[in-house]
């Protein structure tokens, strides 16, 4: 093999090396945040920084939902430039393990994507037992209880209001039997006919929940 072609060679092969080495390099691409249900929204920033020798342009960052918003200061990132993309999620009174993918396209054809997960793991602040009520068709239309009680220790809970989507069920709240825990009696006006209702929970706190009454229909 002669000088020539170990040099011609040895280009392409660095050529190929610094192709495959033209992407952004992520700090993480998965964290996870541990908001208060009470919250509003929880932040994760997902930091990058471009070790190759070329500029690379995002072209467009996306999240999987609604509740999630991705954004980043600027589309061009330079060589040796770092930067990140926050992912804002709304947490609108959800609880348990929430999994939120913000996806992330550039012109860099070795990676043209990157899909980036934040994970928010929320604990309960209230527990609503049960969150569905029942009546059998021609039952008589008395009440039934649904609790609602206090599982956060950071949450004070003095009042609940409670509203029902239909007029065919009315509500009352009274206090539980302890300091953190009040009950709905739930009502139907008749259980001659079919119907349901959400009820809609507000507490002193920010934040709302539901639950569900219903009639059953008469078997066939």
């Amino acid at each position: 093999m002669n000088v020539m072609t170990k040099l011609l060679l040895g280009t392409a092969f660095f050529g190929a090396f610094a192709t495959a080495q033209a992407q952004l390099t992520w700090e993480k691409t998965e964290i996870e945040l541990h908001p208060k249900s009470t919250d509003a929204e929880t932040v994760a920033n997902f930091k990058y920084e471009n070790k190759t020798n070329k500029t690379i342009n995002i072209k467009n960052v996306h999240s999987s939902c609604g509740c999630t918003v991705a954004s980043l200061k600027k589309n061009d990132v330079a060589p040796g430039e770092k930067g990140e993309v926050t992912a804002t999620f709304k947490i609108g009174g959800r609880t348990g393990t929430q999994q939120k993918t913000v996806t992330v396209e550039t012109d860099d054809t070795t990676q043209p994507v990157t899909n980036l997960i934040l994970k928010a793991v929320i604990a309960e602040s209230v527990q609503i037992q049960p969150p569905f009520v029942s009546w059998e068709a021609n039952e008589a239309a008395k009440p039934k209880k649904i609790t609602v009680k206090v599982v956060d220790k950071d949450i004070k809970m003095t009042k609940l209001d409670v509203t029902s989507s239909t007029p065919d069920f009315t509500t009352n709240v009274e206090k539980g039997a302890t300091a953190d825990e009040f009950v709905i009696n739930v009502v139907p006006k008749d259980t001659t006919a079919m119907h349901a209702a959400t009820l809609t929970i507000k507490p002193d706190f920010p934040q709302t929940f539901s639950a569900t009454a219903r009639v059953m229909g008469a078997p066939n």
